[in-house]
């Protein structure tokens, strides 16, 4: 697949990292261009690429940014119209321990108001940054599972092949109103992580799913 990636931070950098790895055709767009063009050159396969009209031609579009930076980095990219965005934010507080949205609305529902007429595919999130960059298989053998929640069902069939091809286990969350439990599912996954001390080499791997 051709896939955009938004974002050259942690989350960024895994997916590029894997998304090479996985034979697909990234390119790679941020803020910070340097930062973007270190990304990509380090894989091949990636190309660090301009944020305007970057959208045009891909198959997916990755938002791999904060929540809060959102809006304006998916309108940086040009015309989402019928595109397939993954969400993969969580609209955290400043300490990272608790959500700013919930019960009646979610991030990736706030997402697709703002970009009216693109496929909105909640996926990702519930994966730590390390996870991500050091690949599916998790320290005790088993693997992280990507929960994908969407509207449209071609979308999410794209979302679970793209995550199955980077070794991850799926799980069909429903209708991306159930982004709702999802970024909580996150919330407790960060809590783990660090709240907790367990470390980052943890995620949801839901079995039977």
């Amino acid at each position: 697949m051709k896939v955009l990636v938004i974002g050259a931070g942690n989350m960024g950098s895994g997916f590029v990292k894997q998304l090479s790895a996985a034979g697909h055709t990234v390119s790679v767009t941020a803020r910070d261009t340097a930062k973007a063009a270190s990304l990509a050159a380090q894989y091949p396969g990636a190309t660090a690429v301009a944020a305007a009209g970057s959208a045009d031609g891909q198959d997916v579009v990755i938002l791999a940014t904060g929540y809060g930076d959102a809006a304006t980095a998916l309108q940086s990219v040009g015309n989402l119209q019928g595109k397939l965005v993954v969400d993969i934010t969580n609209p955290l507080t400043a300490d990272y321990m608790g959500l700013t949205l919930g019960h009646s609305t979610s991030a990736a529902e706030e997402i697709a108001k703002a970009i009216s007429g693109a496929h909105v595919v909640k996926a990702f999130n519930t994966v730590l940054a390390q996870v991500l960059g050091n690949g599916a298989k998790l320290g005790d053998g088993s693997t992280a599972t990507v929960f994908y929640a969407g509207d449209n069902d071609l979308a999410k069939a794209t979302v679970k092949a793209l995550a199955e091809s980077l070794g991850f286990a799926t799980a069909d969350a429903g209708g991306l109103k159930n982004a709702r439990y999802l970024e909580p599912v996150a919330g407790l996954n960060i809590y783990f992580a660090y709240g907790a001390g367990k470390g980052t080499a943890i995620a949801p791997a839901w079995q039977g799913l």
